[in-house]
């Protein structure tokens, strides 16, 4: 067996491709329309692993979507948790729960797909504003 994909559903494609590609730092991969199933997937992946992909799903006839918390989240390691959720949150991306303990941070998508970020390694010092920063909503 081998891992192919993580899929979710996008309501708005240009706003999920900010999110992911220029905020989140991901890369599309590829993406393929579909006329007859009037759909878009577009498949992401961070530099280096393009086998771990995220697959947006668009479907071009408006559906709303309600947050399926049985999804659960997609989970990023990432190189420095605070220069990241500093850079995330300069762009205006809420952090729904700060990286106090400098290990995870959640952060939510357009649609509401919760985002964890885990520190690579060690868990760095804590460090403000984040150590004493609270919780924004849920995640």
């Amino acid at each position: 067996m081998r891992y192919l994909h993580t899929m979710v559903r996008v309501s708005d494609l240009d706003a999920s491709l900010d999110f992911y590609c220029n905020k989140l730092g991901l890369k599309e991969l590829r993406r393929k329309d579909h006329e007859g199933g009037r759909f878009t997937l577009v498949f992401l992946a961070a530099e280096g692993q393009e086998e771990c992909a995220l697959e947006l799903t668009y479907n071009w006839d408006p559906e709303a979507y309600s947050e399926g918390r049985n999804f659960g989240h997609v989970a990023y390691e990432v190189d420095d948790i605070y220069a990241t959720c500093r850079r995330l949150a300069e762009a205006g991306v809420t952090i729904n729960r700060p990286p106090r303990d400098g290990r995870m941070a959640f952060v939510r998508s357009p649609d509401n797909i919760s985002i964890e970020l885990l520190q690579k390694g060690e868990a760095r010092p804590p460090q403000e504003p984040w150590a004493s920063m609270p919780n924004t909503g849920h995640w």
